[in-house]
């Protein structure tokens, strides 16, 4: 992420006391109009089509990032010239139209650091639209994959752990079913809680890009970092990161009743504890309930984020691996409720 921050300082040239930029290479026409171009090429996102290397706009991390089999993801955000970002008093950021959200996922130890995919969100006049790119096998553009794919990889997990599996970039019907609120494609990490710009940048390009960039306060807990908040905190940022774009009331698992969100739902029968399963099937596993407090190994939730079977498996598109430190967190969690009586 360091390298994509840099490159996009490198991007801007200052004159004058900073002020004046590069003319973006980015077909702004291109990315405001219905076009699904074959490659990605054709946006000018990148300079050289270096995917390490935007040509204009600036960086951001997730306090919380969505786990993707232990992908690296290096992202920007490029928004046209003379318009700007808006965060709303509801924390939800505003994108102007022409802007495109920009997500790269690879792996450190695996075709020495080049992505395996680039997915845009575009925000148009119509609204947002997701378009998949898959990189070519010489790195030197993508392509756009509309139907999705399987990428055999192997690398390596942070804990040393060697994974063979076959990646899956979403097709775009699946890029929706996540990215749904109310039948509308919406971004899911980008909120102000849950935002971080480039702390590199400077004060005047943020003021550039965002109209209030004040507003960004990245106050969720990080998951993994014991510092930022208490074991349930963390617990339900994570659910709400990896969940809560399906599990709330307005997303595609709304028949469910179980919604996750990080604050905006309450810790009772809704967000699982307590909770029985909606239909009958293989999903839960036999178990009585989502979360039984004080047995993590009685709880579906748990059964489900554990498991890489495409019938029980949550969530249902998006990984092919467990992640066992997520899970670990979410376990430690639910053993510290206190039992129900019975």
């Amino acid at each position: 992420m360091k390298r994509v921050l840099a490159a996009l300082g490198a991007a801007l040239l200052c004159a004058s006391g900073g002020a004046a930029l590069v003319a973006p290479a980015v077909d702004q026409a291109l990315v405001e109009s219905d076009a699904m171009p074959a490659k990605l090429s054709a946006f000018g996102l990148f300079r050289g089509n270096d995917p390490k290397t935007p040509s204009t706009g600036i960086g951001y991390t997730l306090r919380a990032p969505l786990f993707s089999d232990y992908t690296d993801k290096h992202r920007f955000v490029s928004i046209p010239a003379g318009k700007k970002a808006k965060v709303g008093s509801d924390g939800v950021i505003e994108f102007p139209v022409g802007t495109v959200l920009v997500k790269s996922f690879g792996w450190s130890d695996v075709n020495d650091g080049r992505p395996v995919e680039t997915r845009l969100l575009i925000r148009r006049a119509s609204g947002w639209t997701a378009l998949p790119y898959i990189w070519d096998a010489d790195g030197k553009d993508a392509t756009l994959a509309l139907g999705g794919r399987r990428v055999p990889v192997a690398f390596k997990s942070p804990d040393g752990e060697a994974h063979s599996i076959r990646y899956a970039v979403p097709n775009k019907n699946q890029c929706k079913e996540c990215h749904s609120l109310g039948g509308e494609i919406v971004p899911i990490g980008p909120k102000a809680r849950n935002f971080i710009l480039d702390p590199a940048a400077s004060d005047k390009l943020r003021s550039l890009y965002f109209e209030n960039p004040a507003g960004l306060k990245p106050s969720m807990p990080q998951w993994d970092d014991p510092k930022s908040g208490s074991v349930a905190d963390r617990a339900r940022a994570y659910l709400d990161v990896n969940c809560a774009h399906c599990h709330n009331p307005a997303g595609s698992a709304s028949n469910s009743g179980l919604f996750l969100r990080w604050t905006d739902d309450p810790a009772g029968v809704n967000y699982g504890i307590g909770k029985r399963p909606t239909a009958a099937g293989r999903g839960s596993g036999g178990m009585e309930f989502a979360i039984a407090p004080g047995e993590p190994d009685h709880s579906f939730l748990i059964y489900r984020l554990e498991s890489t079977d495409p019938g029980i498996a949550m969530p249902e598109v998006g990984r092919s691996t467990v992640h066992r430190e997520g899970a670990a967190l979410l376990r430690q969690w639910i053993a510290e409720m206190p039992k129900a009586s019975h």
